[in-house]
């Protein structure tokens, strides 16, 4: 039935408000009546057509010429001045067409001329060009059409990337993008019905029948979108946190609809209430805008959320809120439903009640890799990873330094949560590419005082006299600032020159991601002065 609703708007018709679009009893109106009564409906907004006659011999033979051309045309009732101005370089026609200047008819007439234009500057020299208040409302109610497939791209593209984001699916989106472009379908649909057919007009108490003012549907667009994605999150967002915190999809679609459709139809009903009341007694202008808010919020709020998303979400259950790993990753995370903060309270005492580490990971596996590792590491301390691929070290440190999300395990940096807390971990975990910096990026790194400092791909910096300038560095890190520190290597034999760099008297913990299979081991080293030997399990 809705689908119905909305072919009317096919037939959607926009134009720029004249004195025909006011009430009768108003004295413009009256006189816009008398004015097509006795001069005919084209009188009301006669068409300017101009052009330069600067190089013309006989200016006024030449105008001439041009209005018995224009004046053969269909749809032209007269040419009342046709004539050069003052200096003779500009002619000027008064073009009065045979329909009212808001018709179909006129518009054709307009773009007539204009497809004539390489004829009369071939025929006549003259580049001429159509004006005057009626071409100008023809053309801005052209541009202003033209621009609602773009708007309308941009609207739903924006609503399918903010709900992907917020509800973590794929299939609420679209839902929720249909239901959006059902109720707006509608509402176009009731206002062609209404304003351009006069269904219901002497009730509505329309004065006009006719083309809606031209920004009507970008202002129903928009602010209907933003009313819509309203009602979707209100409700949407409780069935969500049901859902995520019960487990049973279509159980949390009862509950949270209970909790919510109340809101959503408190709302719906102010604002429908609002709208609606200029609809009979607001401007005429006003009035298309106004209906097609309320009859647009009504189907949006009692039907397509009220009725339609409930029974999509009951038909699809757990499908409802599938997404793609690979994608999930990809797109940040608002944590509406509170799923983050629940995890990160069920983890408050991991990995042990009063645990201070710097770095907690167990079963830990970075995106992109197939090794999981599980370490400890306690503030001041020194992490040792090497192993033979860039992609494995860099991927670990990049995902212990809030850079990526963990691909599986659970990890805590600083007594933070991954990823829950990724946003807090960067601004507190400085990491240095040596592939992509040099060592001064590392001084820099130091200067910012980070509780965690992370040097990946140590083993291209080969100048015994750099290296040695680089361990004096850590090692005034963390005897002033006490900064945790991580150092990344790829090659064979690399635990060694790793533990030359290690900050003098820190306890050291290397992480070997060499062996083929398994959990990646951990083992304790030894600083190159005596240090207390980390865990790692």
């Amino acid at each position: 039935g809705l689908a119905l609703l909305t072919l009317p708007a096919t037939d959607l018709r926009l134009a720029l408000p004249d004195a025909g679009a006011l009430p009768t009893s108003s004295t413009a109106r009256q006189t816009y009546d008398l004015v097509s009564e006795h001069f005919g409906p084209g009188a009301n907004g006669p068409l300017i057509v101009t052009g330069s006659i600067v190089t013309s011999t006989d200016p006024l033979g030449l105008m001439a010429d041009l209005a018995d051309e224009l004046l053969a045309m269909d749809g032209v009732a007269s040419i009342p001045l046709a004539t050069p101005n003052e200096s003779a370089d500009t002619g000027i026609i008064q073009v009065v067409p045979t329909t009212a200047p808001e018709s179909q008819e006129t518009a054709d007439l307009v773009h007539a001329i204009r497809d004539r234009h390489d004829y009369f500057l071939e025929t006549y020299g003259v580049d001429l060009a159509v004006t005057g208040f009626t071409a100008v409302g023809i053309d801005v109610s052209a541009k202003l059409g033209g621009a609602l497939l773009p708007f309308g791209l941009v609207v739903v593209g924006l609503s399918l990337l903010l709900l992907t984001m917020v509800f973590r699916s794929i299939a609420v989106p679209i839902k929720a993008t249909l239901g959006y472009l059902l109720s707006v379908g509608s509402a176009f649909g009731v206002v062609t019905l209404v304003f351009e057919r006069g269904w219901l007009a002497g009730l509505l108490q329309v004065d006009h029948i006719g083309p809606v003012i031209s920004f009507m549907p970008i202002v129903v667009m928009g602010v209907l979108f933003g009313l819509a994605m309203d009602y979707e999150v209100f409700l949407v967002s409780r069935i969500r946190e049901d859902y995520v915190h019960g487990g049973d999809a279509r159980a949390a679609i009862s509950s949270g609809f209970q909790g919510a459709a109340a809101v959503v139809t408190a709302a719906a009903v102010i604002m429908c209430a609002v709208f609606i009341a200029f609809v009979p007694h607001g401007d005429s202008n006003i009035k298309p805008i106004a209906l097609g808010l309320a009859v647009g919020v009504a189907v949006d709020a009692f039907v397509v959320r009220m009725v339609l998303v409930p029974a999509v979400l009951q038909w699809l259950g757990d499908k409802a809120w599938w997404m793609p790993r690979w994608l999930d990753r990809v797109l940040p995370s608002f944590d509406v439903e509170g799923a983050g903060v629940r995890r990160e309270l069920e983890l408050a005492d991991w990995p042990e009640p009063g645990a201070d580490d710097a770095i907690a990971a167990a079963d830990l596996r970075a995106p992109g890799t197939s090794r999981a590792v599980s370490v400890r590491l306690p503030h001041g301390g020194v992490l040792l990873v090497h192993g033979p691929e860039v992609a494995d070290v860099s991927a670990l440190l990049l995902t212990l330094t809030g850079r990526l999300e963990p691909a599986e395990g659970i990890a805590k940096v600083d007594g933070l949560m991954l990823p829950e807390r990724s946003a807090t971990v960067r601004r507190r975990a400085s990491y240095v590419n040596l592939d992509l910096a040099s060592t001064d990026a590392v001084t820099e790194a130091v200067a910012e005082r980070p509780r965690l400092l992370v040097v990946d791909r140590t083993e291209l910096v080969g100048d015994p006299a750099e290296r040695d300038a680089l361990a004096a560095l850590l090692t005034r890190a963390r005897t002033e600032d006490g900064v945790t520190v991580v150092l990344g290597a790829v090659g064979p034999a690399m635990l060694d020159p790793l533990t030359a760099l290690a900050p003098a008297g820190a306890p050291v913990l290397a992480l070997d991601l060499h062996a083929a299979g398994g959990p990646a081991p951990a083992a304790s080293t030894t600083a190159p002065s005596p240090a207390t030997p980390a865990t790692a399990h």
